[in-house]
């Protein structure tokens, strides 16, 4: 089958290892790992720099990946990737923790800056820009006097797991979205959600 041009990427954003595997910076690798598990997949390859699949959503090829090289250097994983399988960047879609989303809401946008994330500033580096979407996952900020950057390499706290958990159910959902019906029809439907709110 060939995956040139007609596939759509998903990347899921996070560090390899065991000790970042629930931290919140890594939300975009798990919302990509419960997508997988989700399409009865497994990311067993190893190209790109990456743990990858490639899948198919009502017959839509797919190509799920979370690069291996670390959050600040996500860019060189994710260009690898497009440039080899020529992946149009419309049908590119990162997805990543956000600071400034509190934790229930998620957020997909057409394209835009890096907003502070390491890991979106590689990507936009490696591609020459940021024209291309994002499905943003919020993770709220620390709750008390702990720096950021440990605060985003630490579990969610016990009373936001359930939470957590209806995130990940709703950003797989996004997920599948962008690729069936498109950025703007996800985006109408996901981004007005707040289930901090029990809105589900």
């Amino acid at each position: 089958m060939n995956w040139a041009v007609t596939a759509y990427l998903i990347v899921g954003l996070g560090n390899p290892g065991p000790d970042y595997a629930d931290t919140r910076h890594n939300a975009g690798y798990r919302v990509v790992e419960t997508l997988c598990q989700r399409l009865g997949v497994r990311l067993t390859g190893r190209s790109f720099a990456s743990k990858n699949a490639r899948t198919m959503i009502d017959g839509k090829k797919v190509v799920l990946l979370c690069p291996l090289t670390y959050m600040n250097e996500s860019g060189k994983s994710v260009r690898a990737c497009v440039r080899t399988l020529g992946v149009p960047l419309e049908r590119l879609l990162v997805v990543h923790d956000d600071l400034d989303l509190p934790l229930g809401r998620i957020k997909l946008a057409r394209k835009g800056g890096s907003g502070g994330h390491k890991g979106v500033s590689s990507i936009i580096r490696e591609l020459g820009g940021g024209d291309f979407p994002r499905l943003k996952i919020g993770i709220g900020r620390p709750r008390h006097e702990e720096p950021v950057s440990d605060f985003v390499l630490s579990p969610f706290y016990p009373d936001e797991r359930e939470t957590w958990q209806a995130v990940l159910d709703l950003a797989v959902g996004g997920c599948e979205l962008f690729v069936l019906q498109g950025v703007e029809k996800a985006m109408n439907l996901i981004n007005c959600r707040n289930l901090a709110d029990k809105e589900v």
